[in-house]
């Protein structure tokens, strides 16, 4: 989940989903402006993607991780 400035949303889901990992991204209403869904090998890997290149964008305010408990999906 991602806050970002107001007016920013396109711009920052046009540059999300230019990430390979990203698997989803959807502006919505609400206390938070874009939905994202991350596929990742290892916990490790989803660190980075969030930190290094997620939280790094400009104009993104704050994020919220949260992760699917393994064999709950679907």
């Amino acid at each position: 989940l991602i806050n970002c400035q107001l007016g920013a949303e396109e711009a920052i889901i046009k540059k999300l989903k230019q990430i390979e990992s990203v698997k989803e991204v959807h502006g919505v209403f609400g206390v938070y402006d874009i939905i994202v869904k991350i596929e990742a090998a290892s916990y490790g890997t989803l660190q980075n993607i969030i930190t290094t290149q997620i939280r790094k964008m400009e104009k993104i305010s704050s994020t919220l991780t949260m992760l699917i408990i393994p064999g709950q999906e679907n």
